[in-house]
């Protein structure tokens, strides 16, 4: 006979609880980006979010055409830990840890309706009034809503199935103290565009128009009110790079990763560029981009990945961005938390995405570097450029190259050539390398190209050039031209220069 435990139970208090469950850390846009997992699990096509301002007595409601609940299934969604999060889930299914819509809930708003209906019935109601659990000291699940927001979810009468969520009393939103006043109603009005831009970001491969899977309309119901996918690979550009796709195996699932080298600001335009920036600009974006199911759970993070030290989010590898998908069956493994916000590699493949990742930001410096241009120049010779780095006492110093024709030619036809080495001497000492580096990662900041909106000083230094490649290295004219073509200063006017009579204005 086994022997018998000797033990009391010992209920959570229910008010201290519910209270807890406000402190997981949501923002408004990943609260709702929670909500809206519910709706795609329900098989939604279209879903309408209404932020309605009234000060104190504003909403939020979110309402889906999905399969619906019948009573039993809404009475356990709104159950805290409705589900195991060992349980083996559909494929389709974005949730885990049966917490999200509470969680979410509960950490912008006091009352939470939620009322649903499936194959047509009557309507199921249940609301959390957190208000009247600290009251009663029960978890006392409410059967209706509030009378005043009978006319809030009246709608779903109309639809044969579906499901509105209703955020009333939304106190983390909307505040106490001033909640009446016109500032209050700025911030409510600068979240919504700020939900606008989140949504869009994590449910752009939902929001693809290709593929017409599904619709979020915000405050309307017109086409005009949809929220627009932003797609941070900018795929569909001709110059965004694309490495092959590679699958990784794990049991009997697969990792896909896949990177992308977005293109230079030198090769988009304004409207564009603005548009490569993102949420919160080029420098912040890069990185890794982790999907689960297809829903984006990390913009851009390096997740502390590297070789000898953790890579960090560098200038020159603001190009680099790459696609990480994972199943929902991977959610232990890459330790997913509960707002769907954290993700880590699992040993058994960091050391391939290191690899990977490497190879991506390696090639995205180079396109940096070089304005785009980056494996589509032809060879160029080692005159084709007038500045070089060098290290002096283990820092980075930069020289003009004193072998380059053009620099020979003007410091021999000096007959003292020290004023002229002392020139380039005060030139190389004063290089603005931090103020270069601070108005490059200025995003709306884009610098010219060599002698943009200047063709006739092109022309000019490009026959100077040719006089002293062909006076200098004694390079035959037809050569010394297609050096010039090749070098960095007038690459980008290879036409023109094949039609100067460059012996003509010798």
């Amino acid at each position: 006979m086994s022997e018998i435990e000797d033990f009391e139970i010992v209920d959570p208090d229910p008010a201290a609880m519910i209270e807890s469950m406000r402190s997981y850390g949501y923002t408004p846009e990943t609260a709702l980006a929670d909500l809206i997992d519910n709706c795609i699990t329900a098989r939604s096509k279209n879903v309408w979010l209404t932020f309605h301002w009234a000060g104190r007595a504003s909403y939020i409601s979110i309402l889906d055409d999905g399969i619906g609940m019948d009573e039993t299934r809404l009475r356990d969604a709104m159950r805290p830990g409705s589900r195991n999060p060992l349980e083996e889930r559909e494929a389709h299914d974005m949730g885990r840890f049966g917490l999200g819509l509470k969680t979410a809930s509960f950490s912008q708003c006091r009352i939470l309706t939620v009322a649903s209906r499936k194959n047509g019935l009557p309507r199921k109601i249940r609301r959390w009034d957190l208000d009247h659990v600290s009251r009663v000291g029960r978890w006392e699940l409410l059967r209706n809503p509030l009378p005043e927001s009978e006319q809030k979810i009246a709608m779903l009468d109309d639809m044969p199935c579906g499901t509105i969520v209703l955020w009333e009393n939304i106190d983390r939103i909307v505040g106490d103290e001033g909640a009446e006043d016109e500032n209050a109603h700025r911030r409510f009005d600068k979240l919504i565009t700020q939900v606008k831009v989140h949504l869009g970001m994590v449910f752009h491969r939902y929001l693809d128009t290709s593929q017409n899977r599904l619709r979020i309309y915000l405050n309307g119901t017109d086409p005009e009110h949809t929220i627009q996918p932003w797609d941070p690979f900018m795929s569909r550009h001709s110059v965004t790079i694309k490495s092959p796709v590679e699958r990784i195996r794990f049991g009997h699932h697969y990792i896909e990763v896949q990177g992308h080298i977005l293109p230079h600001k030198d090769k988009l335009t304004p409207e564009e560029f603005e548009t490569g920036n993102g949420p919160v600009g080029w420098n912040a974006q890069q990185g890794f981009y982790v999907y689960r199911n297809e829903r984006l759970l990390v913009p851009g993070s390096w997740l502390n990945l590297g070789r000898e030290r953790m890579w960090t989010k560098d200038d020159h590898f603001r190009l680099a961005r790459i696609r990480l998908d994972l199943p929902n069956s991977m959610d232990s493994d890459w330790q997913i938390d509960i707002k769907k916000s954290t993700a880590r590699p699992p040993p058994y493949v960091r050391a391939r995405i290191i690899d990977l990742a490497e190879d991506i930001r390696t090639r995205a410096r180079d396109v940096f570097v070089h304005r785009g241009d980056y494996g589509s120049r032809p060879a160029l010779s080692t005159m084709e450029r007038i500045w070089k780095a060098e290290e002096r006492n283990g820092r980075r110093v930069y020289k003009i190259d004193r072998r380059h024709p053009l620099v020979k030619d003007v410091v021999n036809a000096n007959i003292n050539k020290e004023p002229v080495k002392a020139l380039l001497s005060v030139i190389e000492e004063t290089v603005p390398v931090e103020k270069i580096w601070l108005d490059s990662s200025e995003e709306k900041i884009n610098h010219v190209r060599p002698f943009q909106d200047i063709p006739e000083e092109m022309e000019r230094v490009a026959i100077q050039m040719y006089q002293a490649l062909v006076r200098q290295c004694r390079i035959n004219p037809s050569e010394a031209k297609n050096r010039i073509m090749c070098m960095e200063a007038f690459r980008d006017y290879r036409d023109r220069i094949a039609e100067m009579d460059m012996e003509g204005e010798n």
